[in-house]
């Protein structure tokens, strides 16, 4: 077995919850056109949302506080938080923007990933790169599905990753029950089982890819 570990930052003592939300007082009345007030929220959420992924990749997640990312971004801390409330919810953000591509993949992409091969080839492209994201971003990640009790399952990409393969399970076996088995092909790819997984036990994400690949060939056998 090989003794790899996964680099990861170094951990940041948590002092306590996000920074809360402030009170700020009310706005002043626009007098600027609303389509000028639209254009400039959009750049400033995406200032806050580069800065807040240089800033996560170089110092980890916990290391990084609001005010950071706010500086960073060069906006002020009551458009930041106007905007996303709390790091939990910029966390969030961050990693939907981020699964975007892969959702743009699997439904214009080219084969495996995308369309143009079976069900069962297009389902073992789609778990090795769950786990090449897992590997990408994996601080996100566990922020993200751990951020309270259930939080991996209403995450809205889950929503979409679980559909992608179910519909796959039943183009290849009509009989599985394919809701059910769609779960039990996801529930591996949960971020801590992952970092315990290829940081604890030294896996590395080759021997996970082949473990997903064996499980969906002995699943989808013809019986």
């Amino acid at each position: 077995m090989s003794n790899h570990r996964t680099p990861h930052p170094p951990p940041c003592f948590d002092t306590g919850p996000v920074d809360p939300q402030p009170t700020f007082p009310a706005p002043l009345p626009m007098v600027e056109p609303r389509r000028r007030g639209r254009s400039d929220a959009a750049r400033n959420r995406q200032r806050v949302l580069d800065a807040a992924g240089r800033l996560f990749a170089e110092r980890g997640v916990n290391c990084v506080r609001m005010d950071d990312v706010a500086a960073a971004a060069g906006v002020g801390k009551g458009t930041l938080y106007r905007a996303f409330g709390d790091k939990s919810t910029l966390v969030f953000t961050l990693l939907d923007e981020r699964e975007r591509g892969l959702q743009d993949a699997i439904l214009r992409g080219p084969p495996p990933l995308g369309p143009g091969v079976g069900p069962r080839e297009r389902l073992e492209a789609f778990l090795h790169a769950l786990v090449d994201m897992l590997g990408r971003q994996l601080e996100m990640i566990l922020v993200g599905e751990n951020s309270t009790v259930g939080a991996r399952y209403r995450i809205g990409a889950y929503a979409a990753w679980r559909q992608h393969v179910a519909v796959l399970l039943r183009e290849a076996r009509p009989e599985l029950d394919a809701d059910w088995h769609a779960e039990a092909l996801l529930a591996p790819l949960a971020a801590d089982l992952y970092r315990h997984q290829t940081q604890e036990l030294g896996f590395p994400p080759e021997r996970i890819k082949e473990g997903l690949s064996e499980t969906v060939r002995a699943l989808l056998a013809p019986s």
